[in-house]
């Protein structure tokens, strides 16, 4: 597992709960990549990497993807709901 060399940034509030589930289901970061393209969202490796590093903006388009891929809601990844 590779250690992230950056702090995180300020572009989202998601990244960190994105990292956290993608970890917690097993998902490793090219499965999430595959399962996101499969719902028409293109986003490549560094670009997914940013995302969890929250030094990349995210879409609305992208949290639905992203919230149905991991299997939580979309609040759930904005903070509103533990």
């Amino acid at each position: 597992m590779r250690i992230r060399k950056l702090e995180l940034g300020t572009k989202n509030i998601i990244g960190e709960r994105v990292e956290k589930r993608r970890k917690e289901i097993g998902m490793k970061q090219k499965d999430l990549l595959v399962q996101l393209q499969i719902r028409g969202v293109e986003i490549n490796s560094s670009g997914l990497s940013k995302l969890e590093g929250q030094v990349r903006s995210v879409f609305d388009y992208e949290i639905v993807a992203l919230a149905d891929v991991l299997g939580v809601s979309v609040m759930w990844l904005l903070g509103i709901e533990d």
